[in-house]
């Protein structure tokens, strides 16, 4: 197996310019050239072992930064737009992309919202004429899509807000019951709180300063919900302040953000960084133990997994994914390589979609996805009743893996033969861009790829890709 390579110019030259240095000056500090160091900021050439070790001897610089970031998530972003077949004779190639992702992020994402506005100006023709008759024509993104971009792109990780929701579960350093630490904090607000037979799962009146919460819920969402409460009343001004800077193009997506933060604020303090890292660590991130540990869910634990990506402190970097039974994702983060397609469904060859076939049991299973990267992926259903006979039951399914290389660091991993080639299935992101050519579950041709027909043969598909 080679070693990759270490391009970093955007983070090398953005370091150095937040220390106030010329080139000249860091060059003298990490012990290079002047223009050995011009070549690396402008990624002509890969970083080196000494420069790396000089980051992080002399500037204490968190040097798994470097490897991290928006690079991978934008490549990936960019081919899948680029597989649109308005590109279908235009599409650049792979090293191109690379090269634009790491030096011209904004290019690459300047180009992402472009090709957004026109697929949604493509799902609209059908009322474009009304459209067109309207004041408020303009076309904006899904507020959605922008929101959830705005996570992807921030690592999922929200320092400010991740730091209080630390300070608010361990005041002094000292860990606290958070369940009574919330219903304090909201008699302290002037709110009063009232477990109650209803169909939502939490009610807040603001003439009557009353929270009600829905007795029938799972006691782990009752502490949620408390916590999530308590970010919106006690937590604005910081919630906004980080709303103001990710500068929503919409009230909608500005909207649906501030509950979006007051959920991980929420699941911060269920789940405080620090003695959450610990804990997973010493227990091998065992999803089970951590969740009883925490008195959390499944799904918030192996969520709140992927979120340990704080600068100078940060777990494995895993990829949490979570789909409904028609195989649409419904929640998607990755701080792996391995990236989720932006539109439709997950690769029908994971073991998150089997994980339906077998409720309540966790699925292991060892991958590969066509770049060479193998990983190990954990799947399992997840039910959420309606909390009464005859009331819609919604069944979800989730997925937590992270690549083989930090195995020993999971329990799940044990007893499995990960030296043997066969043991790894081949995945792919999306079928439209999924560069295999012989996969038996494909359900439609790959867009960049030219096909080949024969009438007179048939195989696993009734076409084969040049």
């Amino acid at each position: 197996m080679t070693t990759q390579k270490l391009y970093a110019g955007t983070k090398l030259r953005e370091t150095r310019t937040r220390l106030g240095l010329t080139q000249k000056a860091f060059a003298g500090k990490l012990g290079v050239s002047l223009p050995y160091l011009n070549q690396m900021e402008n990624n002509n050439r890969p970083l080196s072992t000494t420069v790396v070790l000089s980051l992080a001897q002399e500037f204490g610089f968190d040097v798994t930064e470097l490897s991290t970031g928006d690079a991978e998530r934008l490549v990936s972003d960019m081919r899948e737009a680029l597989a649109d077949p308005v590109f279908a004779e235009i599409a650049p190639p792979l090293a191109d992309l690379r090269l634009t992702a790491s030096n011209a992020p904004a290019l690459a994402r300047a180009f992402l919202e472009l090709h957004r506005a026109y697929r949604q100006t493509h799902e609209r023709l059908a009322s474009l004429d009304e459209a067109l008759g309207r004041e408020d024509a303009r076309i904006q993104p899904s507020p959605w899509d922008e929101v959830r971009d705005f996570f992807h792109y921030c690592d999922n990780y929200i320092d400010a807000v991740d730091i209080a929701a630390e300070h608010f579960a361990a005041p002094g350093g000292a860990p606290t019951n958070i369940r009574l630490a919330a219903i304090k904090a909201l008699g302290h607000s002037g709110v009063r709180v009232a477990f109650t037979d209803m169909d939502k799962l939490r009610q807040f009146d603001p003439e009557e300063n009353m929270l009600r919460i829905s007795s029938s819920a799972a006691p782990q969402t009752q502490t949620f919900q408390l916590l999530l409460q308590v970010a919106l009343l006690q937590q604005e001004k910081l919630i906004e302040a980080t709303l103001d800077l990710a500068r929503f193009q919409s009230s909608e997506a500005r909207d649906i953000a501030k509950i979006g933060l007051a959920n991980y604020f929420a699941g911060a303090a269920l789940m405080p960084y620090t003695t959450f890292l610990t804990a997973a660590n010493d227990m091998r991130h065992d999803l089970e133990r951590l969740a009883n540990r925490f008195g959390a869910s499944i799904e918030q634990v192996a969520h709140r997994l992927s979120t340990l990506q704080r600068p100078g402190n940060k777990g494995i970097p895993f990829f949490f994914v979570r789909v409904d039974q028609a195989g649409t994702i419904t929640k998607r983060h990755s701080a792996t390589r391995l990236q989720f397609a932006r539109f439709g469904g997950a690769c029908p060859l994971w073991n998150v979609h089997r994980a339906f076939e077998t409720p309540g049991r966790f699925l292991r299973q060892l991958a590969e996805t066509p770049d060479g990267v193998r990983y190990i992926s954990l799947a399992r259903d997840v039910s959420k009743s309606g909390g009464s006979f005859g009331a819609p039951v919604r069944r979800y399914a989730i997925a937590l893996g992270c690549e083989v290389r930090h195995a020993d660091a999971l329990i799940y991993a044990d007893g499995l033969n990960m030296q043997v080639p066969q043991a790894y299935e081949p995945i792919g992101i999306s079928c439209r861009i999924c560069e295999r050519t012989n996969c038996h579950q494909r359900s439609i041709p790959p867009l960049e790829r030219r096909l080949k027909v024969e009438a007179g043969t048939r195989g696993i598909l009734p076409y084969e890709v040049a």
